[in-house]
């Protein structure tokens, strides 16, 4: 008698569940990291007979692409604003700016350039390639990223690659847009300067900020501020954290705004609203385990993906070169840079300059931009994207914690 396909899938939930849950405890003293063996136990799927019930290659789909790693993002991004326990401020924040002031342009800058000169890129496609992966990623990073709130774990390291991933990955995307209205313009020759300056980098950014700190003061009053039998910390329910998140990223993309950054200030705000409640640790959780079960659901698609062979079938010696400069020269080169002057140790300097991981928020912004306009050499663009993310995620995954553990161990 044949096995329904449904049991089937709902086994396999189930063991990615339970794999969700058990494995960060038991790789939490080895040099390996939670999105390798994800996307190792993807590619060892697809050769066993199940592999059919998943179709071969799930980046066929841009449309669900877009939209799961989307939902992944942002609540990453709600987790990463709650758990950060330093008061948002020009001073505190010094690193955290310079990295997003001085060394994102660079980035993009750097990384177009590579896609115009090595890969063949027109100015569009290399813009997208370079908006997309200059973001450091807040889902992959958990290693790598501060505690819990009131945990105490947070050193200089720790929270400048936290409150970094953050806000850039919302920050990208008036570049995203600069590439769209560029690929646009080269269809239809109408001019897009004035209205990509006005709509999406201005106006977009300050509905971005300004309705996530809107959003995130009116949560704060009720959740904490009501009368004690009102207001919603008393209720203790982590999954609050989904409707907040939720909340915040529907209206401000409804008035055209950043969800993005949006929903990353509506967390700083939310916890600024009441720093000392326990209830900031119940929704950090339950948000870090929502993002944990989807990360792992569509890593593991994307070793499938990979084992298939179709995401890599426009890969050659060029795409390779230009992965590798990227994360080995183009992040660090960019991170010092905007770290010159500062007054962080050596060490520290490098370890924030080399560790910017990339991530699932690469994947949404290629599946996004493709999405609005037509860009040249679409399969360099995914086929670059994807083994950056690959070797970053292999590379980071295996370096972070022995690295980390000598840092701290040297700082006492």
């Amino acid at each position: 008698m044949p096995i329904d396909t449904y049991v089937i899938l709902l086994a396999l939930f189930g063991l990615v569940v339970l794999l969700t849950a058990w494995l960060p405890m038991v790789l939490k003293e080895f040099p390996l990291s939670l999105p390798i063996i994800c996307i190792a136990f993807g590619t060892l799927f697809v050769w066993t007979p199940l592999s059919t019930i998943v179709g071969s290659n799930p980046l066929d789909s841009r449309y669900i692409t877009e939209k799961v790693t989307e939902f992944v993002v942002i609540i990453s991004l709600m987790g990463a604003g709650l758990k950060i326990d330093r008061p948002l401020s020009w001073q505190n924040w010094m690193t955290t700016w310079r990295l997003l002031a001085i060394s994102m342009p660079l980035t993009i800058v750097a990384i177009a350039f590579l896609g115009w000169s090595f890969l063949g890129l027109g100015l569009a496609s290399a813009l997208l390639l370079g908006s997309a992966l200059a973001p450091t990623d807040p889902v992959l990073a958990s290693d790598i990223q501060v505690g819990p709130p009131q945990s105490g774990e947070e050193g200089e390291v720790r929270f400048s690659l936290t409150s970094e991933a953050g806000l850039n990955d919302g920050l990208s995307f008036p570049f995203v847009h600069l590439a769209i209205a560029v690929a646009l313009a080269t269809q239809t020759g109408e001019p897009w300067f004035r209205d990509w300056l006005l709509v999406d980098v201005v106006w977009r950014l300050a509905a971005g900020v300004g309705l996530g700190w809107l959003t995130g003061k009116v949560l704060g009053v009720l959740t904490f501020h009501l009368p004690r039998r009102a207001k919603l910390a008393r209720t203790g329910d982590g999954f609050v954290v989904l409707g907040i998140t939720c909340l915040s990223y529907g209206l401000i993309e409804m008035a055209h705004g950043y969800g993005f950054v949006g929903v990353f200030v509506t967390a700083l705000t939310l916890r600024a609203a009441e720093r000392e409640s326990g209830y900031h640790a119940n929704l950090h959780d339950f948000a870090e385990q929502i993002e944990r079960l989807l990360m792992m659901v569509v890593l593991v698609c994307f070793g499938a993906a990979i084992a298939e062979g179709s995401v890599f079938h426009a890969f050659d010696w060029r795409v390779g070169i230009v992965a590798m400069l990227v994360i080995f020269l183009v992040r660090p080169v960019a991170g010092w840079f905007g770290l010159i002057g500062s007054q962080i140790p050596g060490k520290e300097k490098a370890v924030i300059a080399v560790f910017g991981i990339r991530g699932l928020g690469s994947f949404y912004y290629v599946a996004y931009a493709t999405g609005h306009a037509a860009f040249d050499k679409p399969d360099i663009l995914w086929v670059t994207v994807s083994l950056v993310v690959l070797v970053s995620v292999i590379l980071h995954g295996i370096a972070v914690t022995p690295v980390m553990r000598h840092l701290e161990r040297s700082q006492g």
